[in-house]
């Protein structure tokens, strides 16, 4: 790591930025006095976790100048400033998104400088873009939650579930939009940023990880803890790929379009692992394969019969299929720590960017999933994807969520061997 943290050093410990900084954090205060007045909830809890968060680092050095850069914290209290002074209300939810991808920017930098979490630039910039989508998918899970539990209509508000799900949608989209946006000010904050540097700041709180201390974890084959021989694993999985063909040639027989889809596109994933371990050396055994298989193998099943049949079918498979995507964010993730000396995720920030990841793919799947189902809706076409108003998409969502947390939980040991692999072919791609 460089003597100047440049995380770190997000906090210059400069005059004029530390009264444009006050002066931000005042108005977020009316905001949050504003907000209790007008019974305007959600607005209060931004406000003050928005409060927090910008004056951590004053509070723990005792100085009052150590502030975030006025620009990020104008962009947390944009949506609200808009809203009293603009010409216009607001039409989009880009704005508010922004918002709140600054504010979980400017939170993990915080921890980044607080705790043992150790990131870089190039890093804190991808994740200023996945933090985005992931608060507001959590804000729009939390929503509907409260209104299911407790009777609130932040979401249920009684339009129909195919309306209001199409809104959320567009909430989605304009978050993407935003995550982009955010990437993009993050970057030119490091780029041209020429604020002064404090020395407390500044300066790198502890010592680079150990990348050898990172690589001891001993790794665990899932293969061997199934319980099944592994040549019967991979009969599993050929007999799978049977199925998937004679799936294929059913929709093809019956000129089904989903069918076809769903099934060629899972019969070319499962032999993906395979592809990986001959063409990268990628150390991926048969256990790893056989989840892989099993994910898109049961979503294509129910694809056929089972989803309208069996009404938790559904659950099973997000559950799964999302545990897959899990364990592959979980590989890259530490194939970077790995490869970048100066990245370390202690294993709580390992555990929270999982959720954060999943979150992320999950807002980016519905949009994909509502895409498709309206284009072939509009074309006269049976949907590949298919959406079933609000409910079905948020439901999916925190079964999505179930799915990190058991990988985080108790399928990281199952993936070192993997994850290894892949910081070793980062080296050799990289050095050539």
């Amino acid at each position: 790591m460089e003597n100047v943290d440049r995380l770190a050093a997000m906090f210059p410990s400069s005059s004029r930025n530390a009264v444009l900084s006050w002066l931000l954090v005042g108005v977020l205060a009316l905001i949050a006095i504003g907000g209790g007045w007008l019974e305007a909830y959600a607005s209060v809890l931004f406000a003050v976790v928005a409060i927090v968060i910008a004056t951590a680092p004053a509070v723990t050095f005792r100085d009052l100048t150590v502030m975030p850069p006025w620009y990020f914290l104008f962009l947390i209290a944009l949506p609200v400033l808009w809203e009293a002074f603009g010409p216009q209300p607001l039409v989009t939810g880009i704005v508010p998104a922004l918002a709140m991808g600054t504010l979980g920017l400017l939170a993990v930098v915080e921890l980044h400088r607080f705790t043992s979490l150790r990131l870089v630039p190039w890093f804190s910039v991808v994740l200023t873009v996945v933090l985005t989508l992931a608060m507001i998918g959590l804000l729009n899970v939390l929503w509907w939650s409260s209104d299911t539990l407790f009777g609130t209509t932040f979401l249920l508000d009684g339009r129909s579930q195919d309306a209001i799900n199409a809104a959320v949608m567009i909430e989605f989209s304009y978050a993407v939009v935003a995550g982009l946006l955010a990437g993009l000010v993050v970057y030119a904050h490091f780029r041209f940023s020429d604020e002064t540097v404090g020395s407390r700041t500044g300066t790198a709180p502890s010592p680079e990880p150990d990348a050898e201390a990172a690589r001891s974890v001993d790794p665990v084959v899932l293969s061997d803890r199934l319980g099944i021989p592994t040549d019967r694993q991979h009969a599993l999985v050929r007999a799978m790929q049977l199925v998937l063909v004679g799936i294929l040639f059913y929709g093809l027989l019956v000129r089904d379009l989903p069918v076809i889809t769903n099934a060629a596109l899972a019969l070319v994933i499962t032999f993906v692992p395979a592809m990986l371990r001959q063409n990268y050396a990628l150390p991926i055994e048969p256990g790893l394969a056989l989840w892989v298989a099993s994910a898109v193998f049961l979503h294509t099943l129910g694809t056929v019969a089972l989803y309208d049949a069996i009404a938790p079918y559904d659950h099973l498979t997000h559950t799964l299929s999302a545990s897959v995507v899990a364990a592959g964010g979980y590989a890259v993730l530490r194939a970077i720590q790995l490869h970048e000396r100066s990245i370390h995720f202690p294993p709580w920030a390992m555990f929270s960017f999982l959720l954060v990841f999943i979150l992320a793919i999950g807002v980016i799947w519905e949009i994909l999933e509502f895409v498709a189902d309206q284009s072939a809706l509009a074309l006269g076409l049976d949907p590949v994807l298919a959406q079933h108003g609000i409910d079905d998409t948020i439901v999916d969502m925190i079964f999505n969520v179930f799915g990190a947390i058991l990988v985080a939980a108790w399928g990281t040991l199952y993936l070192v061997e993997l994850s290894e692999g892949l910081a070793d072919l980062l080296e050799e791609r990289l050095e050539t």
